[in-house]
């Protein structure tokens, strides 16, 4: 056994959502050959990689077909998250992912899929922020239960401290309710708001992050021409219910994002509260919303369809109670959030190898 003969081999195993093999991927690292023992690290796009399983045996059953039946084979994993921003950054130096969750309108539940997106990427063994950029209505303090709480100052060696993200469930957090009285209304004009939003960016010391999850406002407004010609977003997830009036409302992000003087690719649209299913009948999908709309709002603008959600009750009583359901013991909601979550990886990650490096919107 050689490691030509184990290159040749693994090049028979291919990355299923790139589309070519782990060998012309440089994904294979560090062979190690000892008699029959062969052991190789795959180098995966993120650390929350939903194939890994897949890949784990399609290398293990080339190995055994192509170089030896008795061969022990090792396959170890690390990873190395894509990313299309450039070296040469000012703002977010360390974040390889800037990822903007939206809805065309408000009570879609868009808070509560960033929240337990940020969780599910974080449960993948990635490093995840999550960015509350909806001034006006906040709801990261009360969905991860960190109501009251402040940041701190921390100096890392600039020219003046910046502002510390607390930390839950091993995820980074910024929001405006963390620096305002929650009895207290927002009362800012759009220039403020973007101003803070500017400062979530340039002032909060995110550190190193794979994933920055940003929480935006309803509509389509001030808020996110100001983070799109802040920094370049990787991609958009635009949520959505299933009934007509919701859908009407989701087209206008489509149609925002999608703008030529603005372009940020979109990773696609998710269908929330698609159906109600109660506790005592697990099996059971009531569809109070109408059935399948954001399927078919998808399918009619051409982007992928990351999933469904459903209308749960633990899941509100998690966001309420500040334990979001991402770290609760509904297996059923977690199923649905973690199968979402690996086609956002999926997507993210076929976006970064197909699409030229990210621009930061000049003007508008």
């Amino acid at each position: 056994m050689t490691k030509e003969k184990v290159l040749e081999a693994l090049s028979n195993v291919q990355e299923p959502d790139l589309g070519k093999d782990i060998v012309t991927l440089n994904m294979v690292k560090d062979i190690q050959i000892e008699g029959n023992y062969i052991s190789f690290t795959v180098q995966l796009t993120t650390p929350a990689c939903p194939m890994k399983d897949m890949i784990k045996n399609a290398c293990v059953n080339a190995i055994k077909l192509l170089v030896s039946k008795d061969a022990l084979v090792n396959v170890k994993f690390d990873a190395n998250t894509t990313s299309k921003r450039t070296d040469n950054r000012v703002l977010l130096p360390k974040v390889k992912n800037i990822i903007a969750v939206v809805s065309g309108k408000g009570g879609v539940g868009k808070s509560t899929v960033a929240a337990n997106l940020a969780l599910a990427l974080a449960h993948g063994n990635a490093k995840v922020g999550l960015m509350d950029a909806d001034i006006y209505g906040p709801s990261v303090p009360i969905m991860f239960g960190v109501r009251g709480q402040r940041p701190m100052m921390v100096d890392v060696g600039g020219e003046k401290p910046m502002i510390a993200p607390l930390e839950k469930y091993n995820i980074k957090l910024m929001s405006i309710g963390f620096l305002v009285d929650e009895k207290n209304a927002v009362v800012w004009r759009g220039p403020m708001a973007s101003s803070a939003i500017r400062q979530f960016v340039s002032d909060v010391y995110w550190d190193e992050l794979d994933y920055l999850v940003v929480d935006m406002p309803p509509g389509t407004g001030d808020i996110h021409l100001t983070l799109v010609q802040t920094v370049p977003v990787t991609g958009v997830i635009i949520v959505t219910t299933p009934q007509d009036v919701a859908l009407a409302d989701a087209k206008k992000g489509i149609a925002m994002f999608g703008q030529a003087q603005i372009n940020v690719p979109i990773i696609g649209l998710v269908e929330n509260m698609s159906y109600f299913t109660p506790a005592e009948l697990p099996e059971n999908k009531y569809y109070i919303f109408g059935k399948e709309g954001g399927k078919r709002l998808a399918d009619e603008y051409e982007i992928p369809f990351l999933g469904q959600i459903p209308l749960v009750q633990s899941i509100r009583e998690g966001g309420d109670t500040g334990v979001p359901v991402m770290v609760s013991n509904d297996t059923i909601s977690k199923k649905a959030f973690e199968s979402f979550t690996s086609h956002v990886v999926r997507g993210i990650a076929m976006r970064n190898a197909n699409v030229s490096n990210e621009k930061v919107l000049q003007t508008i």
